[in-house]
């Protein structure tokens, strides 16, 4: 295995665990309105429940919330996979594979921020990516 590759995919978990752990403390902060407008949609969000068919009534903060965990989560487990197989696994051709599944996956994540995200989830997932991506190309 390269240098380039154990590089990249030491930075490529080291940045799944650190984007999950920045993103788990949007968790911790409380949405304060700066306007009448603003206060009107934090209140909207946070009591107005949808009907969401099969006795399912939630509102969108309730939403917002679960997909956030799942954004936590899918770092995280990428993160403790990618380090776990790279301290125990000697197959460079499964470690390649597991590699380009994150770049995959990930690469996917990045678009998907791009069109609908701001900066800081653009930056991390974008990081994750490229950290993956790079390290699917380095691994011989």
């Amino acid at each position: 295995m390269t240098k380039t590759a154990k590089i990249s995919i030491t930075l490529t978990w080291v940045f799944q665990i650190l984007t999950a752990l920045i993103h788990s403390a949007s968790f911790f902060v409380d949405q304060v309105p700066t306007n009448e407008t603003e206060r009107q949609l934090v209140e909207l969000m946070q009591t107005y429940k949808a009907d969401l068919g099969a006795g399912y009534h939630r509102t969108m903060e309730e939403l917002y919330t679960s997909v956030s965990a799942c954004l936590t989560l899918f770092c995280l487990f990428g993160g403790l996979m990618t380090w776990y197989l790279s301290r125990n696994l000697n197959d460079v051709k499964v470690l390649k594979g597991a590699m380009a599944i994150n770049a995959f996956t990930f690469g996917i994540a990045f678009i998907v921020m791009l069109y609908f995200a701001f900066l800081p989830p653009i930056v991390c997932i974008g990081l994750i990516f490229f950290s993956a991506l790079s390290a699917t190309l380095t691994l011989k």
